[in-house]
């Protein structure tokens, strides 16, 4: 059985059963586990992600998001009185996915964890700087679609979430070659 990595460096497997390790066809040479700072450079390139929350009677919530990788951990936003955030107040864990449609090229990433409130303020400073440097003008001009979101989290109008990786998982398709890498913390 694989032992935890830390949040820099995560165990790393590959599983066979979902790859075209197992698959003799074209390709099938190339499946091998997706590499974590290949992942982490998806994760900061990413611009929208579908955040995954449990409701209090169980059922599920999906919807997108937008989302900032920095230092090793995912953030996202939601109003305080969004579903997202009641469900959040009752059970903190989620997911978050982005990757692509195409079935044949492409890496899609789900990180799951725990959403964690951003109260710090330097923290929050650093974050809002992140979330600035990846979306541009969508949060720094006034027209942007975005605008005004680092006030809003400064002020505690919308509520800035951490989730820090508890596991993984990168589904990769490389011109008929595919992977299911699972990285765990």
């Amino acid at each position: 059985m694989p032992t935890h990595g830390s949040a820099q460096h995560p165990t790393t497997e590959l599983d066979a059963r979902y790859s075209s390790a197992l698959n003799p066809g074209p390709g099938a040479a190339r499946a091998d586990a997706t590499e974590w700072a290949e992942a982490q450079r998806e994760l900061a390139r990413a611009e929208i992600f579908w955040v995954s929350t449990v409701r209090p009677d169980g059922r599920l919530h999906v919807t997108p998001v937008i989302a900032a990788w920095h230092d090793g951990v995912l953030y996202f936003s939601t109003g305080p009185d969004e579903q997202k955030a009641k469900n959040l107040a009752h059970d903190d864990h989620c997911a978050l996915t982005t990757g692509t449609n195409a079935l044949t090229e492409g890496l899609d990433l789900i990180v799951e964890g725990r959403a964690r409130a951003v109260t710090d303020p330097a923290l929050l400073e650093q974050v809002i700087d992140a979330y600035e440097t990846k979306y541009g003008a969508h949060i720094t001009a006034p027209e942007g679609t975005f605008h005004g979101i680092g006030d809003a989290f400064r002020k505690g109008d919308v509520r800035l979430f951490a989730v820090a990786s508890d596991t993984a998982y990168g589904f990769g398709r490389d011109g008929g070659a595919f992977t299911h890498t699972r990285w765990s913390f």
